[in-house]
């Protein structure tokens, strides 16, 4: 007996649940779940509900951060100018004599507008040395710094840092890395070089003037470590996907990020960053293109095609990967992967 009281009591709890599910399947919200937006338009944010239901409230949530409330069905205008680019999960939370259900939808918030397109000129060529595998690229008093990916058992060789003479090509100085390491991306912060492994989780500090390794420390920040660069105030870091990641310049802590996007999508496999004129250039790794980036909302501004930068290219030459500034004159320096050139280049609009 009482085994069929505990039968009946266990049934009338599941039916009380699927009543409960059935109440919250009435439910619907707007926009449709991944509706695509542009940057600075307006969204009407609106939970559905069949006649008759009564709510207290419904407050609109975007990311977890509170956006507006409605006491009925009535839309909220969500303004998109002040969020990030990229998905942005939507959440209306709807109170009922003081409980309160979940609805979500989602977005893709991109930029308003296509990518402006560059056109470049060669304003020099300079040689450049073909047993860099060319991760990391800066230009400071009148020295070229170059990180040199690879591995000693792979046919890329041992990682190295290196100072070069630009006008010769010439290797000026070379500090070989653990030859189990893969490096990748350096920027210069001070007196000292940060340089990146792309899946070792493990970042180098050299002294700039001697390139004497300081320090190490762990980075666990994004998904590998790919390129670097700094503004004067903070370093930022990409990671093989869309994501730039914004680094304490001191202790290599993570202190936000931005996605990348253009008007199509997302922008991926981002690697050598050079920061210039309070923007983001940077190479898409396995293309010819080379893409401008507002550090502060991701959006891709404009896009450089390279691919008849190089035509005829050295046997050994691998992908574009390296971009340069040289602050005191203006001065743009693109390279690639084993490439016997270095070029110094002029971009405009078409």
């Amino acid at each position: 007996m009482n085994k069929r009281i505990a039968l009946l009591a266990i049934i009338a709890l599941f039916a009380y649940s699927c009543k409960d599910n059935d109440k919250a399947e009435e439910f619907t919200i707007s926009p449709d779940a991944g509706s695509n937006y542009k940057w600075g338009d307006n969204i009407a944010l609106k939970v559905g509900y069949p006649a008759g239901t009564k709510v207290d409230s419904v407050v609109y949530l975007v990311d977890s951060a509170r956006v507006g409330s409605a006491k009925d069905s009535s839309a909220v205008s969500l303004k998109t100018s002040d969020l990030k680019l990229g998905a942005r999960i939507i959440t209306a939370k709807v109170y009922q004599g003081g409980k309160a259900q979940d609805v979500t939808t989602n977005v893709n918030l991109l930029p308003a507008k296509a990518p402006e397109e560059l056109s470049f000129k060669v304003e020099k060529v300079f040689p450049h040395d073909t047993s860099s595998y060319t991760e990391g690229l800066e230009f400071h008093d009148g020295i070229l710094y170059e990180s040199d990916g690879g591995r000693l058992t792979e046919e890329t060789g041992q990682s190295s840092l290196r100072t070069a003479n630009l006008t010769t090509g010439k290797v000026i100085k070379m500090v070989p890395v653990d030859p189990k390491i893969f490096a990748e991306g350096i920027t210069v912060v001070g007196n000292k070089i940060i340089q990146l492994t792309w899946t070792e989780k493990i970042g180098y500090v050299y002294d700039k003037a001697t390139l004497k390794l300081l320090d190490t420390f762990t980075n666990n920040v994004g998904i590998e470590g790919w390129g670097m660069t700094f503004d004067g105030s903070k370093i930022y870091m990409d990671d093989s996907s869309n994501r730039i990641w914004f680094l304490n310049k001191d202790t290599y802590q993570q202190m936000g990020y931005i996605d990348v996007y253009d008007d199509k999508g997302p922008v991926n496999k981002l690697n050598e960053l050079e920061y210039i004129d309070g923007k983001i250039y940077a190479n898409v790794y396995g293309t010819d293109d080379i893409v401008v980036i507002d550090p502060k909302t991701g959006a891709v501004l404009q896009k450089a095609d390279m691919t008849d930068l190089y035509l005829n290219r050295n046997q050994y030459a691998d992908v574009l990967n390296g971009i340069a500034y040289d602050k005191a004159t203006g001065r743009i320096f693109v390279t690639g992967k084993k490439w016997n050139k270095l070029f110094q280049v002029k971009f405009s609009k078409k």
